[in-house]
């Protein structure tokens, strides 16, 4: 695995939001895209709901996560843990968003943590790398 995967990952995981905002906004009818928020502040959908507070979680970890690889990348992490790293963080952000979608809790909190675990493990060896 090259460091061309761990970049294709980022990019994954920036569209990943807009992926669960859609998802949101076709639960319910009548999107008012003239006040987005205010407009998910007043539905009562339970999918739609989940999928809105999915899109936020997914925004929340992008940061850390790029930031990580970056800095992996930086600090001279051999390039296939990187990617594994971040293929990993992928696919358990997908499951996160599935999980939070069709309410399954456990699941989505176990996804939630494993993919913290790989951004702490980039960031990590990337600081053990440059000490």
């Amino acid at each position: 695995m090259s460091l061309a995967t761990a970049y294709w990952c980022v990019l994954i995981a920036a569209l990943l939001p807009y992926l669960w905002v859609a998802i949101a906004k076709a639960s319910a009818p009548r999107y008012d895209n003239r006040d987005p928020r205010g407009w998910v502040a007043r539905q009562e959908h339970p999918r739609l709901k989940r999928a809105y507070n999915a899109h936020l979680n997914a925004l929340e970890a992008f940061a850390p996560f790029a930031a990580a690889v970056v800095l992996a990348q930086l600090g001279g992490v051999a390039h296939p843990r990187i990617a594994l790293l971040a293929l990993v963080f992928v696919g358990l952000r997908v499951l996160h968003g599935v999980a939070y979608i069709v309410d399954q809790a456990a699941l989505r909190s176990l996804a939630w943590f494993g993919a913290l675990a790989c951004v702490v493990a980039l960031l990590v060896q990337a600081a053990l790398s440059v000490a």
